[in-house]
């Protein structure tokens, strides 16, 4: 019995110490042949009890540890694909990079290329703009010359004509008499007796203006005299303005100066402004070459152009009113001319 109680006691000593079974850390003490042996039935099933659920708690934690490698595994898989993918990302992001460079190698030699034609072509342009202001500048030039010229001939033109006088409504045929010369003789001792005997009278030269007579037109030609000076024209025209009628055996006729064509517009524009002036008693006269002169507030007022007219008469507000509607006409009529154009 002593031998008994020692070896319950030894197997006492040598039970296995264990945690709950809801622990996970259990420590199992190893037995050897011998001891298990000589442990009772309970403590054998006790030890069974144990050795099953440590097996059980191994099998779990292997299922668990090949868990944790599956999952590892895929993770890894997933991994290796997102590598994968990543990389074939990166690769077609740094192809897209470099043909974004090239691109912008390209667009910048193409802008390089635009500049430096853009630059050829402004200095082109500006080539062009200086030679079509020096083209401009010549154009003016030569229109001032030309007006100049014309200006030159049309004063020539009235230098020439000024002693000329203009004999308007000499029926055709009627010279054969007596010539253009005697003709006009005839008509200074109708109209002028005083005038006739004046030797210092002389007619240098006679002609019918145009030269060649055409068969349609309704009224005679004019006839052209030439005095030898202009101050013997000046009279004469002075006593046809004061007498006013002019006859040729009975029928009326006319005398007046002869001047160019430009300047013979230029007086024939002043006409209707003339006529309202003469309506209102203003004393208008047309003078040479083509000047208008009338009494306003009891001077003489002399103007070579419509646009100083037109200053002055805006100053005055009475002969604003007066020539209100011929010179809006005049604006008119010039405004036309200028469309035409």
């Amino acid at each position: 019995m002593p031998n008994n109680k020692r070896k319950n006691q030894g197997n006492k000593n040598k039970e296995v110490t264990m945690k709950p079974s809801n622990e996970k850390d259990t420590t199992i003490q190893d037995y050897e042949d011998d001891d298990i042996e000589e442990m009772q039935e309970a403590d054998l099933k006790k030890l069974i009890r144990t050795l099953r659920s440590s097996q059980k708690q191994i099998l779990e934690l292997q299922k668990s540890l090949m868990d944790k490698i599956e999952n590892l595994s895929r993770e890894n898989e997933i991994l290796r694909r997102n590598q994968n993918e990543t990389k074939q990302l990166v690769q077609q992001e740094t192809g897209i990079v470099t043909e974004v460079k090239n691109s912008i190698d390209q667009m910048k030699n193409t802008i390089e290329s635009l500049t430096n034609r853009m630059g050829e072509a402004e200095e082109r342009i500006s080539d062009l703009e200086d030679r079509e202001q020096e083209r401009i500048q010549s154009d003016q030039r030569k229109e001032e010359e030309i007006r100049n010229l014309k200006h030159i001939a049309r004063n020539l033109q009235d230098t020439i004509k000024k002693p000329n006088i203009w004999v308007l409504g000499v029926p055709e045929g009627m010279e054969r008499e007596k010539g253009l010369e005697g003709l006009f003789s005839e008509i200074l001792a109708e109209n002028f007796p005083g005038l006739e005997k004046d030797r210092e009278i002389l007619v240098q030269e006679a002609h019918r203006t145009p030269n060649k007579h055409d068969q349609k037109r309704a009224s005679p030609r004019h006839v052209v005299i030439k005095l030898s000076t202009v101050k013997r024209k000046e009279k004469i025209l002075k006593c046809a303005r004061e007498k006013r009628q002019i006859t040729l055996r009975g029928p009326p006729i006319r005398l007046t100066a002869d001047f160019s064509s430009e300047t013979l517009q230029a007086r024939r524009e002043w006409r209707d402004i003339a006529q309202v002036l003469r309506e209102n008693n203003c004393q208008p006269r047309i003078l040479y070459p083509a000047r208008l002169s009338f009494v306003n507030e009891g001077e003489i007022k002399t103007f070579h152009s419509k646009q100083k007219l037109k200053e002055f008469v805006a100053t005055r507000p009475a002969l604003q009113k007066m020539l209100k509607d011929v010179l809006h006409t005049e604006t008119q009529k010039h405004g036309h001319q200028y469309e035409r154009r």
